[in-house]
């Protein structure tokens, strides 16, 4: 697969590798105005609807944490692929908890109890160790993800019935262009983490994660910044 070199007419980098690096700096330099230290801010870039070349590219240029929303899309694109973290970021149906932890290392959208149940049975019969994060609800228009205030019970229900490692909280953030809103709700996001406990606050995509470093988030989500449009 021939990438382009150079930079775009914008002046922003056109080649995948370039862009995974700006990436990276617009990341550290958001820490340091937020007083935080760059190293705490986990990159991960989002698959959906790219071929597996491009991602294939994408971990030999440095990313190491790769995330998709289906797994039967993940499920041929990831396999064989050099050693990267894979995250599953769709919601989870319970039957294919058992394709979501052949493929996957983290699962971010438990935001039910017999999701959870589904995953961590899932696990102990494949011998597969996962990683789990509540998802919680901080937008009108979102579908999907427990209530903020439900997830801290959420969380300690699995650890202590299912033993599912909950490492935290992922959210969406609101589907509008009003960064104060945008930052309200990474707020409530924040504190529900630190209610929750672990540490991984998964919160921030290519449209807002400037407000999410602001915000404490640990990981953010970039598919768009990264890849290009999808295919």
């Amino acid at each position: 697969m021939k990438l382009e070199v150079g930079v775009g007419p914008d002046g922003a980098p056109n080649s995948l590798a370039g862009r995974i690096a700006s990436m990276r700096e617009r990341i550290a330099a958001a820490a340091l105005r937020a007083g935080r230290e760059p190293g705490e801010i986990a990159l991960v870039g989002v698959t959906k609807k790219q071929p597996r070349e491009r991602v294939i590219a994408a971990l030999d240029a440095g990313l190491t944490d790769i995330g998709e929303n289906y797994a039967q899309e993940a499920r041929s694109k990831y396999a064989g692929l050099p050693d990267a973290r894979k995250h599953f970021i769709g919601h989870v149906q319970t039957n294919k908890a058992k394709a979501i932890v052949e493929t996957f290392d983290v699962v971010q959208t438990i935001d039910r109890l017999d999701a959870g149940r589904a995953i961590a049975k899932a696990a102990r019969a494949l011998g597969k160790p996962v990683r789990a994060l509540v998802q919680i609800n901080i937008s009108p228009a979102e579908r999907f993800g427990v209530d903020p205030g439900d997830a801290p019970a959420l969380a300690a229900r699995l650890r202590a019935d299912e033993g599912l490692p909950v490492d935290g909280v992922m959210a969406i953030g609101p589907n509008t262009n009003d960064r104060g809103e945008i930052g309200r709700a990474f707020r409530r996001a924040a504190e529900t983490f630190a209610a929750v406990g672990g540490t991984t606050l998964s919160i921030g995509m290519s449209g807002d994660w400037e407000e999410a470093v602001d915000c404490g988030s640990t990981m953010v989500r970039i598919g768009t910044a990264i890849f290009g449009e999808r295919e």
